[in-house]
């Protein structure tokens, strides 16, 4: 393998590894032995266990950062954006499973690259810009707009990890679908059936 070829594939190890075990429970022996190197080309790419993880949670806030963002940016009514969000976010999952399981984890202690919290926090600002126009529309108080933003991203994320573990008992566009539901309509006005409008999906999701 060339240097670069080698670090890929270290990364890919380590990927699967902190996902199975978690950060605490995934050695840097564990990670070389499945690569078939020695402990030293590890501490050669990565400097050790810590910059390893960095390299495969930067990875991955970039690959779900790109994929939301580019729904939040596409030309499509305020309901449409955010079931395109939530469909962004469960494909990710679906797509994923190792790197969210990664991300929903909290970080090593001194870790400054990010955790799935800051990343929903970022999200939540770029969806603050929908709220504050639905607000002023509906003559509420925009001010509360970036509250409203924290629920609805944190609502999604939440339902996101309850999903990944309950066996997937519910299509992609049905979660996504029901969540838009309690979100667009809230409690007092769900509708019976709820469906998506955007774009029609995948007959598998």
């Amino acid at each position: 393998m060339t240097g670069t070829q080698r670090r890929e594939q270290l990364i890919e190890v380590g990927r699967h590894t902190f996902a199975e075990r978690g950060f605490e429970g995934t050695s840097v022996e564990e990670i070389a032995a499945t690569a078939k190197v020695s402990k030293p080309v590890v501490y050669e790419h990565f400097g050790g266990k810590e910059g390893l993880y960095a390299v495969v949670v930067d990875r991955e806030i970039a690959d779900l950062t790109a994929r939301i963002t580019d729904t939040l940016t596409a030309p499509a009514s305020p309901r449409v954006l955010i079931e395109q969000a939530a469909m962004a976010l469960l494909t990710y999952i679906e797509d994923e499973p190792d790197g969210f399981r990664i991300l929903v984890r909290d970080s090593p202690p001194g870790q400054q690259t990010g955790s799935f919290a800051s990343l929903m926090s970022d999200v939540a600002s770029q969806v603050e810009y929908i709220m504050v126009a639905q607000f002023k529309h509906r003559k509420l108080d925009p001010k509360a707009a970036p509250m409203y933003a924290q629920m609805l991203v944190g609502m999604v994320a939440l339902t996101g990890q309850w999903w990944m573990d309950s066996n997937r008992k519910f299509g992609r566009s049905d979660v996504a679908a029901h969540l838009v539901n309690l979100a667009w309509n809230g409690l007092a006005g769900l509708e019976q059936s709820p469906v998506l409008r955007g774009p029609e999906q995948p007959a598998s999701a």
